[in-house]
């Protein structure tokens, strides 16, 4: 590190600590040679995740993109941007623990129909219908089956564990 007064490299580090989670180092250093102080930050330089499109062209992660097109599935409904953006959090480290740098619409469309499913049953209908285009009443219908029938599944597994764990015979 070359000091921003005399250009020299030597100098030593007076005070070290970590801000902004821990995702960022605060060094105070002092130039040995003409003995000004001067502060420096330390990041970890991180790959940008790219988003494939449906026509293959590529494009930054966009975070209010996605912000946009939940706020109006989730319009009027009891969701809100805190579960939003929790949502996104969620998707976004998914893509960077799995180590990739590129996620295609597809992927991020799965992931926010999943995350909407459990949130909302309205605003993931609503999101359904525009991400796969419903074009007719039967593709809502039919959407609107698997979402009543996957609900029902989950509430007789429920009704089975809690009857399991109640010690009373079924």
């Amino acid at each position: 590190m070359r000091c921003p007064e005399c250009g020299c490299s030597d100098n030593k580090v007076l005070d070290t600590r970590s801000i902004d989670d821990d995702r960022v180092v605060r060094r105070r250093r002092e130039c040995v040679n003409c003995q000004r102080r001067f502060t420096t930050y330390e990041t970890v330089e991180s790959t940008p995740l790219m988003v494939c499109k449906r026509d293959n062209t590529r494009e930054p992660f966009d975070r209010k993109k996605i912000l946009n097109g939940l706020i109006k599935a989730c319009q009027k409904r009891p969701v809100s941007i805190r579960q939003m953006e929790s949502l996104i959090d969620s998707i976004e480290s998914e893509c960077y623990n799995n180590s990739k740098t590129e996620v295609t619409t597809a992927e991020i469309g799965e992931c926010l129909m999943r995350g909407l499913r459990k949130l909302d049953p309205v605003a993931y209908i609503r999101f359904v219908s525009v991400y796969r285009k419903f074009d007719d009443v039967d593709s809502f219908f039919e959407e609107i089956m698997r979402l009543k029938n996957s609900q029902d599944q989950y509430e007789a597994q429920k009704e089975n564990l809690s009857g399991e764990d109640s010690g009373e015979p079924l």
